[in-house]
């Protein structure tokens, strides 16, 4: 479990709340098998992808403020300033999100580049 970790913490910085509890129940249930599976195939598609990684950390940002998902889309604009955005494209998807998703997404988007910037980490 402990090399999932790392990888959490070579793209985001830190491990994140939901992954640790993840990590935890599995153990508690004897279910770790589960988790490697589930861990392989995110590997898969984000460290064996065509697009970089702050491409991808954008991506993510984007598809989850136009999902209206605010606390993963924090943890994925953190993800992309660790990866090397910057504030003018993370601001970028913000603007994006304003023609896609109206001012709701725009204003969670600008909330998540803030709680980015201020605690990153």
């Amino acid at each position: 479990m402990e090399n999932i970790r790392k990888k959490y913490e070579e793209l985001l910085g830190f491990v994140p709340e939901n992954i640790e509890k993840r990590l935890k129940l599995a153990a508690l249930s004897d279910e770790t098998d589960a988790i490697e599976i589930i861990e392989k195939y995110r590997e898969k598609l984000i460290y064996r992808n065509p697009l970089d990684k702050k491409t991808q950390q954008l991506v993510h940002f984007a598809l989850l403020i136009g999902g209206m998902h605010k606390e993963p889309a924090k943890l994925h604009a953190k993800g992309a300033l660790k990866a090397g955005a910057t504030v003018k494209e993370l601001f970028g998807v913000c603007e994006t999100a304003a023609i896609t998703g109206g001012m709701p997404a725009f204003s969670m988007a600008v909330d998540c580049v803030f709680e980015a910037i201020e605690n990153p980490g």
